[in-house]
């Protein structure tokens, strides 16, 4: 029985694909894809501005130094996740939803959660070859993440408003709960060029400064990725 309902929901899945495709084959001419756009879309798009925001803001500190820089870092991604939210809220205002919106979503979020706070770790203080590896393994597990809920997505059960009762592993915009961490920190003083970083780093190999050596706190990102990813833990969707 219960083989047959995921069936169903599969067969369901597809055709909202085919729908959809149908939708951007029947729209031609200059300017096809943004006419597509529904105001849900652009809503998710602004999610994507704020985390690009983030990361040029980043860069701008490492430039500059300054602090205003760094802390409108640490600021975007939490705009991010208002739009977030606020796209979903205007999809069923609007009871409109889309294929495209879908994927805008997903890539949005990792610009946002994944790639933007990858780089504040970097910049507070995250800078050793193991540190890097370690937040790139952060970006990547938030991509799998998010590449797994869009494949798997209709065969996870519903309420009966018809949302999804729960995520398999954390929710990548969890990741702001790592920017909050950031922010104490840089309240507090504790970055690269002042108190540095909490805890000091380990060296596992080589001498120090070399690629031996990681922050202790790099297991944070570390562990924090490894949730994403995971499939047995469920947490209940609010």
């Amino acid at each position: 029985m219960s083989q047959r309902k995921s069936a169903t929901k599969i067969n369901d899945e597809h055709r909202r694909k085919a729908d959809a495709l149908h939708q951007y084959e029947d729209t031609d001419g200059h300017f096809s894809l943004v006419r597509n756009f529904r105001l849900a879309d652009l809503v998710t798009i602004m999610n994507g501005v704020c985390g690009s925001f983030s990361i040029f803001s980043s860069a701008r500190y490492l430039l500059t130094n300054d602090p205003d820089y760094l802390w409108s870092a640490m600021a975007f991604p939490l705009a991010g996740l208002m739009f977030d939210f606020l796209d979903g809220k205007v999809d069923r205002w609007r009871k409109s939803s889309s294929m495209l919106g879908q994927e805008l979503d997903s890539l949005a979020d990792l610009i946002s959660f994944g790639v933007a706070p990858a780089l504040l770790a970097f910049v507070v203080g995250l800078r050793t070859y193991l540190d890097t590896v370690i937040l790139t393994g952060f970006i990547c597990c938030g991509l799998a993440r998010l590449a797994r809920f869009n494949a798997t997505v209709a065969l996870v059960p519903k309420s009966d408003g018809g949302k999804a009762k729960y995520f398999e592993g954390l929710p990548i915009p969890s990741s702001l709960a790592l920017v909050g961490l950031l922010s104490y920190w840089a309240k507090e003083g504790w970055i690269v060029g002042q108190k540095g970083v909490p805890w000091g780093t380990v060296l596992l190999w080589g001498q120090e400064g070399g690629r031996g050596e990681v922050h202790y706190v790099s297991l944070i990102f570390g562990c924090w990725a490894a949730a994403m990813v995971s499939k047995t833990l469920r947490v209940p969707k609010i």
